[in-house]
């Protein structure tokens, strides 16, 4: 029996002991532990379990003092996490200029060779998106548990003879970022509970379908990371049939998702 379990059958024997009086003060009492057994379920609901198991293979309570430097398409991205605050950086250089920005806790600032910049509010947001991008799809599954996140159970499926659970997810406007409209699906190993396959629609730009297969795993430091060959798929293609067409080799490559020396700074 898991936690989980143990903790629903303990408040379930508590209400029934709650209802074998009827006085006013042990109804209340009654209604509480009732309300408890609604936040039980809650977090036991069928994602969310699939979700912290999957958050657990790929590196789990780790990500949440994470320090890491890794290169992207030469670019060095470095990332910090400590009890619920960040800081993510990127350094890169143009023209013979260093350009150096820093998100820290939502807010960006840039510097170029040493001296800070203003920024338009739209630049903000552009680059404040891009560095947060990459952090976010290099440090998979690790923000899927944020406020924002809606999460569903969307099955499962056989991909290339393995078994798949497929998780949905979808943001809400609040805290969901510019793209909060964005729709993704995970498929994640019935046994290993890895994600080795991923998928999105987005509408920005006039909007896109793109399908991902995860290669390269590595552990590093207790944290798994892994590359993506990135496909394109015409827009409208339904996310759930995008494995079908992935096995008839009917999806476009479009570039490599390739993270490169990963190296832990803690």
């Amino acid at each position: 029996m898991t936690y989980l379990s143990k903790s629903y059958a303990i408040v379930a024997l508590a209400v029934l002991s709650a209802c074998q009086t009827t006085t006013k003060k042990e109804k209340a009492a009654g209604s509480e532990v009732s309300e408890t057994i609604s936040m039980v379920k809650e977090t036991s609901s069928k994602e969310q379990i699939l979700l912290n198991e999957t958050i657990a293979a790929h590196g789990g309570d780790l990500y949440d003092q994470a320090h890491y430097t890794l290169n992207f398409r030469k670019k060095k991205y470095t990332f910090k996490n400590e009890k619920g605050r960040y800081k993510y950086t990127v350094k890169s250089t143009k023209d013979g200029d260093e350009i150096y920005d820093i998100l820290e806790n939502g807010r960006l600032t840039r510097t170029i060779n040493g001296s800070e910049v203003s920024l338009s509010n739209k630049d903000i947001a552009k680059y404040s998106e891009a560095l947060n991008s990459v952090i976010y799809f290099a440090t998979l599954p690790h923000k899927l548990n944020d406020k924002a996140v809606t999460k569903t159970y969307e099955g499962t499926t056989m991909i290339r003879g393995v078994h798949y659970d497929i998780l949905g997810i979808t943001f809400k406007q609040e805290g969901g970022g510019t793209d909060f409209d964005d729709n993704f699906h995970y498929w994640i190993h019935h046994e290993t509970k890895t994600v080795d396959y991923l998928a999105y629609s987005y509408s920005t730009n006039e909007g896109g379908v793109r399908f991902r297969s995860a290669y390269n795993p590595r552990t590093v430091d207790g944290i798994r990371f892994q590359d993506y060959i990135n496909y394109e798929a015409p827009i409208g293609t339904a996310l759930k049939d995008l494995p079908s067409l992935y096995e008839k080799d009917s999806l476009k490559e479009l570039s490599r998702i390739i993270s490169e020396e990963i190296t832990s700074l803690k």
